[in-house]
């Protein structure tokens, strides 16, 4: 690495949700070690309240919180509030280059802030696609936008390359997600889930729902299909931790809470979420990054989704694409809690998304990038 000592280089990361600072987390310890580069972390809260124990696990302390979120916010709002604040940010401290991830409208904002003042774009986990514009709302146009104006595209898989190389993109490398990183940096810290009033269940199913396009009657839905699930078998529970949306948690609550056998939690930490995810029989979930998670702890996804920009569980065989009606949800759970050749199968496909090294593959890259510039 001496050969990347002749300059001292302000790399900026800017993140606003929980998922993002998972995925960043890793790549942000990465560069920290790195004698040539100072760090800049820059938070503008979209998801402030689920933010806090991930920066305490990874121990990372943001040089810079926003603050410009507000109660019931529009995505107007946000785009319009992160660009101006972002744009004084990088004017303040004019960073080398700027580190986003994803699809998020914090991301998309960012990007199109450092893209106003001309400096170099890294869009981390880059070319995810359902090609329907509309779902997931608004990531999917987010995501799309912001790579073609990177500079480096880092994709986590061939299928990602591919689509990028589709859209014309260029300096596209494959690293693989860093989500695989984040894990093996805390799967010691795992402790197992136990229910303190089991009801005599045998397997505990984990259950998130959060997705714009799920909400009204997706959502109720799928709760058909868990209440069906919860009369067809008897020793099965839900564990839902319910997204702090408050069309999602008191729908849940209203049909779901008197259960005895579905247990609704808060939010829970990455930590805690990881832990149940591993103590579940398998996942049921409408998440991006649970998608990525289970297979690393060897659990069958069945996901609630009509489209998917995880393509690669799909086709490896670690995850089920299986829609939002009732009917076949209830079906495809409970074809997964009877085939044991089917969820041995599932559990045991290899995880697409990567080794963990990913981190430390886009650290090299940037460097070779600024060390040419």
């Amino acid at each position: 690495m001496e050969r990347f000592l002749k300059k001292k280089f302000l790399i900026s990361f800017i993140l606003g949700t929980r998922p993002e600072l998972i995925k960043l987390a890793p790549l942000i310890i990465e560069f920290k070690k790195n004698r040539c580069i100072n760090t800049r972390v820059i938070f503008t809260g979209q998801h402030r309240e689920m933010l806090q124990q991930v920066l305490e696990i990874f121990q990372i302390k943001p040089d810079k919180d926003l603050d410009i979120m507000q109660p019931k916010q529009s995505l107007e709002y946000i785009t319009c509030e992160t660009i101006k604040s972002i744009s004084y940010e990088l004017r303040s401290h004019k960073p080398d280059l700027v580190i986003l991830q994803g699809d998020t409208t914090t991301a998309f904002s960012s990007a199109l802030a450092a893209f106003y003042q001309m400096i170099p774009i890294v869009h981390v986990e880059a070319g995810l696609r359902t090609d329907n514009i509309l779902e997931p709302f608004p990531e999917e146009v987010n995501r799309r936008l912001i790579s073609q104006i990177s500079t480096l595209n880092f994709a986590p898989t061939d299928i990602s390359k591919r689509n990028l190389e589709l859209s014309g993109i260029k300096n596209i490398f494959v690293t693989g997600n860093t989500i695989i990183d984040a894990i093996e940096l805390v799967k010691d810290k795992l402790k197992p889930f136990k229910i303190k009033n089991k009801n005599n269940i045998d397997k505990l199913i984990l259950m998130t729902v959060h997705r714009r396009e799920n909400l009204g009657d997706k959502l109720l839905s799928i709760i058909q299909a868990i209440k069906k699930t919860l009369l067809d078998h008897k020793n099965i529970g839900f564990f839902i931790p319910m997204h702090l949306n408050p069309l999602v948690r008191d729908t849940l609550i209203e049909y779901l809470g008197k259960h005895e056998r579905v247990f609704l939690s808060e939010p829970l930490d990455y930590l805690s979420l990881l832990s149940v995810m591993k103590s579940s029989y398998f996942v049921l979930t409408d998440s991006g990054g649970i998608q990525e998670e289970a297979p690393s702890l060897g659990k069958p996804v069945l996901v609630i989704r009509n489209t998917t920009e995880r393509l690669e569980g799909i086709k490896s065989g670690n995850a089920k694409l299986i829609g939002t009606n009732a009917k076949k949800i209830s079906f495809e759970i409970d074809n997964l809690l009877r085939d044991k050749k089917l969820y041995k199968k599932m559990s045991k496909a290899q995880n697409p998304y990567g080794d963990g090294t990913a981190s430390k593959k886009i650290l090299n890259y940037c460097l070779n990038f600024l060390n040419k510039e």
